[in-house]
């Protein structure tokens, strides 16, 4: 059995006592369906998604896609039963308490007892309302985001409208300082986004000397910890990294996407201001807007309009079981996480077949196949890519500047600015135990795999 179905019993228990809550209704019997009909396109539906990557198994440690805990489906699924609609205290009263509570722990993880924040759909529209607030209190400056960051920081920008510029990166892909330096010397910065935890290697922006600078130029701070956000609760960091989360609660306003660290379903993302005063900024006057209490809602404070209660439970349920404290169950699920990325890197460090970018600043590994070029690096990523998946480990591929990988020769014809390097997500726990295997299976695939005697077209060129 790969998937879990114990919980299934859980389940069934918890919603008898859903239903016990509402035995005071008259007698009412719900729109009858076929229950063969619907056992068979069920069947056919798991059928249907039986074509998918194993996404929740160790052997896949691609892209940054880990499965929701038990606690999180289960209660998202409890919650369907009723489907309630988080814009409003009338479609959503228990779980809109519930958003409150989770949102409140996620600030208190940061260090943030007063706040305003919410749920959103997922990163982009977290970002997307942190930079619409951003626009709004300072209107007409720049967004500057790194090279490196997400890349709907730029998209949204775009959206609304407000002039973007990216900064330059160091080696270890971190937003270069002096470049940053240099350019807010030159005015009309609005807001500057740090990432902790950028999506292509994991790094985390130098936030200690950034805060410094608003010091002196006054521009906004965002913190785009989306992947990265619970990472201040382990105690494994690297230096850098652990000092960049020890400022986090100085910034004005952070994204944390709790559908990838967090254990959630898609799509949960959190925003949160430091300043409760940017409430106002979402002020409107509905006549279809409808009110059960003078109590401010979560409509009132969010650009989005109807958002899934489930999400809201799901979340709740999973910091009841699982809270965000440092040296408790969650922290060191995580922790596991960076302990399997650092063990992989000394492999891919040591084996005279590979060459790595940096050392992992989270959970994320970036390396390379030795060759003569470039281009046959590339070629032979590509090659080992596929050899790895025939073997069931499933690793994702990334496009790099050269300059992350300093360890190269000097012999290395640098035939191309950009890298096509592997790249391993260890997001789940169970990574560490399974370090070994993952090797193995790497070094067979690499032994296995040859570079083809010309390289493809798009590979081949500078």
């Amino acid at each position: 059995m790969q998937l879990e179905q114990k919980s299934l019993n859980a389940f069934l228990e918890a919603v008898k006592e859903l239903d016990a809550g509402f035995s005071g209704l008259p007698e009412f019997s719900p729109s009858a369906y076929d229950e063969s009909r619907l056992l068979d396109v069920l069947k056919a539906t798991a059928e249907r998604l039986r074509d998918n990557y194993p996404y929740f198994h160790p052997l896949y440690a691609g892209q940054m896609l880990k499965p929701p805990h038990p606690i999180a489906r289960l209660a998202y699924a409890l919650a369907m039963w009723i489907n309630p609609n988080n814009h409003a205290l009338d479609g959503g009263r228990a779980t809109s308490a519930m958003e409150k509570e989770a949102v409140a722990e996620i600030a208190s993880m940061f260090g943030w007892k007063t706040f305003l924040g919410h749920l959103c759909g997922g990163g982009t529209m977290a970002n997307l309302e942190a930079l619409w607030v951003a626009g709004q209190l300072r209107p007409g400056k720049k967004i500057l985001a790194s090279a490196q960051a997400h890349y709907t920081h730029q998209r949204i920008s775009s959206v609304l409208q407000l002039k973007f510029e990216s900064v330059s990166v160091d080696s270890r892909a971190r937003m270069d300082m002096d470049a940053l330096r240099k350019r807010v010397e030159r005015g009309d910065v609005g807001t500057v986004v740090a990432s902790l935890g950028t999506t292509a290697t994991g790094s985390v922006d130098p936030l200690q000397e950034i805060l410094e600078l608003r010091e002196k130029h006054g521009f906004r701070v965002h913190a785009d910890a989306a992947y990265g956000g619970y990472f201040g609760l382990v105690d494994n960091l690297a230096a850098h990294a652990q000092s960049a989360f020890a400022r986090i609660a100085e910034v004005d306003s952070i994204v944390i996407d709790p559908h990838k660290h967090g254990l959630q379903p898609y799509g949960c993302g959190c925003v949160l201001f430091r300043d409760p005063n940017a409430g106002s900024l979402y002020k409107h006057d509905s006549p279809y807007t409808y009110f059960s209490s003078a109590e401010l809602h979560l409509g009132e404070i969010s650009l989005e309009c109807s958002r899934p209660g489930a999400s809201a439970a799901a979340l709740w349920a999973t910091q009841k079981l699982l809270p965000l404290v440092k040296r408790g169950e969650f922290a060191q699920r995580l922790q596991r996480s960076r302990s399997a990325a650092l063990a992989l890197y000394e492999k891919v460090k040591d084996d005279s077949r590979f060459v790595p970018a940096f050392a992992p600043q989270l959970d994320i590994v970036v390396f390379a196949p030795r060759a003569n070029s470039v281009s046959e690096m590339s070629a032979k990523s590509r090659a080992i890519f596929a050899a790895a998946a025939e073997r069931g480990l499933h690793l994702a591929l990334a496009d790099l500047p050269v300059t992350f990988f300093n360890s190269l020769e000097l012999g290395v014809r640098r035939d191309r600015e950009t890298l096509t390097c592997l790249r391993s997500v260890l997001m789940k726990p169970e990574h560490l135990d399974w370090i070994d295997r993952i090797w193995q299976i790497l070094v067979a695939a690499a032994d296995a795999s040859q570079t083809p005697k010309t390289a493809p077209r798009s590979l081949a060129q500078p």
